[in-house]
Order: C-alpha cells, then structure tokens, then sequence
C-alpha cells in the first residue's frame, strides 16, 4: 500500500508514524511546504521566552529519524492539487519549482491551519510577524532581543504566552484585543479576574486595549506606529498578529472534498471525508463537541496527535474512533494558571442551554501549609438534567488539576449529584479537606433544587 500525507508537525507525523508500525512494509511519503517535519510548535514562546537556547530541542522528530524508518520526507514540497479519480496528487518542489505528480492508495490530509490576516491593512512593513512556524520563532526572538517596545494583536492563548516571554525579558508591551475582554474562550467574569492579575502582576510593563482593531501599521520601512479604530495611537517597534488561524483547506475544497459548517474539512469518526481513501486530520478537520454534539474548530496539538493516530488506523484496515472534543486547554501568566474544559456558560447559552454557574474562590491545599494558594472554580450545569457542561478555573494554584479532574467526567455526561459522590483524594500538602469541587458542585445543587 501507498501511503501520501500532505502535511508534517503533528497530525501529519502521527498518521505517518502509526501506518508504519501497522504496516511495517507500507510506502510512506509525506509532503510538507515548511522546513521541518515533526516539531512542537506550542513550545515556540517559551523558546522566545530564553527558558532554552536551542531551538532543535523543539524537533520532536528529524527527517533523518522518519527515514531511518522508511518514512520518505519531501519538505519544502507544496501540493497543489488533489485529483481523487486518478489517485494522484500534484506536488512543486519550492527549491527547484519541478512539478510531479504522485500516486496513492491512501491520502492523508494534514495542512493544518495558516494565520488570520484578513482582518488587517496590507502588511508592507518589517518587524510585523505572525508565529507559526520554527523559522517564525527565531525571527520573533532574535528581533525581541534588539527592541525595547512591543505590540501584541490579539488576546488569545498564544499572545498570553507570548505576553509572558516579552515582560520577563523587559520590554514594554501593549496588546490590543478586539472583544471587550482578553481571552474571549472564557466567560467574561473570569476574564476579567485573569486581566487584573495581568496589569497587577506586569512590572507597569503592560498596557491592555480592549474593544478596539488595529485601522493602520505606521512606518516607510519598518513599523514605527500604530493607530486603531477608535482612534488611539502609539509608537512600536516590533508587532506580532496572533489573532487566531483559518483551517487550510483551498486544496481540499478543490478536489470536491466537503468542507463543514466550522469552515474546516468535514470528516467522520474514523477521520474519512466525502471522498473514498481520503483522510483528514489536525488542525484542518471539523471536530465534533461532545457535550452539545455539534461541530466545532478548535485547534490544538493535543486533539492533531489523537485524529493523526486515528486516521493511521484506519487508513490500515482497522477501527477505530475519534469521538470528538471538549475544547479542554490550559496556559498560565507568570504564576498563574489558567484552565478550561467543555462548555463557557455563553456558548452553552447559544445552544439552548438553560444554565446555572456558581464561582468559588478556595485554597488548593490545608491552609497552614505554606506553599497554599487560592484557586478561583467556575463550574457551570444544565437546570433540566443537572448535567455539568463546563469548568474554568485559574489561580497559583493547581487550577489545571481541577478542570483534568472535571473534564474526565464530562465526557461522560456526570451530573452535579455525580460530582459530590467523586472519591477526590485529600492529605494537607494536596487539598482541603473539602475539595473546591465539592463545593461547587454543593453550591450548584443547592441552586439548582
């Protein structure tokens, strides 16, 4: 069997990865426009950050590595053309521009997502980056190190981790968010606490533009200014766009490939599209939320390995199913952590949901024990069926672990009354003798009868 893969770094290296180990004597070819392969591209801030020096320690896995293994690696391969009929691909080699084209018997398409740019004024300057790839990381860092101020577009995961990178090495940042609230994917009370924590916690380092867009980059050669929408105008020196990704999917539409509401590539449980022998996976592909059952896009590294994993398998003959997400995800800033999983109480809201949420601020640990910190709990449910549809949490404490603990049971449709019959471990260095999930999850029953 002749295996392609259009596209490297996660999904595209784990499909390739598994359909060797099932099929040791399968011809594997993957085919990828970036530089590199299989690379860890959620570790780029703390590399911009200097927590390393080397940037190679972020590849996971080397071409050298994939053909040891018999896993033929194209990089700087564009593929511009799926033809499904013929079972072939057309593939221009970016070095040389020679066009070729290549059979398969399986396709796997891992194109991952690109850059959100359309939102914004011809981008004509120097010094204006997005971080996507490892190239795009030494650039930000290299060009962090010889600036004193710098603008942040953007106020999601990525641009707190990069936020983070930029105080700790002392430039003076200003990040411009067009919502009314930073980190939208949360509920706008929690948001908030998570925005004073930033400006109280930033060394005046950081100053934060909410509700507003960037209208115009200033500068002849390099940006020297920005001014936005509502009129506010600021000098910088340096600008890094992280305002979300768009699924690359031009190739796929074009070979009749169905596309899903989210915009990305609609697929099955197994990661097959509309078209036979042809895969889908990462940050390309629809995913299905497993508490409302509708389709979503949330791209993250996490789910790219697990679909990638899934498409090997049955692309290989197997069976098995990817069932879908909780948008579970997790940052910090400085010390503190900021986590989620399943439903906020707004997005349930818009799916009919009838909510009841409560928000409790409790130590994470005996409070005599030194190292305790306040965790802050928001655990929303449905009114109707008592089922828990959400957690967020954040505080210096291990708020990370609460939501892991809740995200296991939503999943598995848990009720509130299920939640306080959890068996949570305790001992002072650990937890309080009353967990803050069981004392959400008391406070949520209470409401809710």
């Amino acid at each position: 069997m002749k295996i392609v893969i259009i596209g490297g770094v996660a999904a595209g290296a784990k499909a390739a990865a598994k359909s060797r180990r099932i099929l040791p004597d399968s011809e594997i070819d993957i085919y990828t426009q970036d530089t590199h392969v299989s690379y860890s591209a959620c570790g780029l801030p703390y590399y911009i950050e200097g927590n390393f020096e080397d940037w190679q320690k972020l590849i996971v896995r080397s071409v050298e590595e994939f053909e040891k293994t018999n896993i033929h690696i194209h990089t700087l391969n564009r593929v511009t053309k799926i033809l499904p009929i013929d079972k072939k691909i057309i593939v221009k080699d970016l070095k040389t521009n020679e066009i070729s084209f290549v059979n398969y018997d399986k396709l796997v398409i891992a194109t991952g997502s690109t850059p959100r740019l359309s939102d914004f004024p011809e981008i004509r300057l120097k010094n204006i980056f997005t971080l996507k790839t490892l190239e795009d990381g030494i650039a930000i860092r290299n060009t962090m190190r010889e600036v004193n101020n710098i603008t942040l577009i953007g106020g999601g995961y990525i641009s707190i981790e990069l936020l983070e990178a930029f105080v700790k090495n002392g430039k003076n940042v200003t990040l411009v968010e067009k919502n009314p609230f930073i980190l939208s994917v949360f509920d706008e009370d929690i948001s908030l606490l998570i925005q004073n924590y930033i400006l109280e916690n930033s060394q005046n380092l950081v100053k934060i533009i909410t509700d507003d867009v960037v209208d115009e980059f200033i500068g002849e050669d390099y940006v020297k200014g920005i001014l936005t929408a509502k009129g506010s105008g600021f000098e910088t020196e340096m600008v890094v766009i992280s305002t979300g990704v768009n699924p690359v999917v031009d190739i796929a539409k074009d070979a009749g490939i169905a596309i899903g509401v989210t915009g990305a590539i609609k697929v099955n449980s197994r990661m097959q599209t509309n078209v036979a022998d042809i895969y889908a996976c990462g940050d390309c592909a629809e995913k299905i939320n497993i508490i409302s059952n509708t389709p979503v896009w949330i791209p993250l590294g996490s789910t790219a390995n697990k679909e990638g994993r899934t498409a090997a398998v049955n692309l290989c003959g197997g069976s098995e199913d990817f069932e879908g997400i909780l948008g579970s995800a997790v940052t910090r800033y400085f010390n503190l952590n900021i986590s989620m999983s399943g439903l906020s109480e707004k997005n349930a809201q818009k799916l009919g949901y009838d909510t009841v949420s409560v928000i409790v601020t409790k130590k994470d640990k005996a409070g005599y024990m030194p190292e305790v910190e306040n965790i802050t709990l928001k655990l929303i449910a449905d009114r109707r069926s008592h089922r828990i549809l959400g957690a967020q949490a954040i505080g210096c404490g291990d708020a990370d672990k609460k939501v892991n603990t809740v995200s296991i049971g939503l999943s598995k449709r848990i009720t509130v009354e299920n939640l306080l019959d959890v068996d949570l471990t305790y001992a002072p260095p650990f937890s309080t003798s009353v967990d803050i999930l069981h004392s959400a999850a008391r406070m949520l029953k209470s409401k809710l009868s």
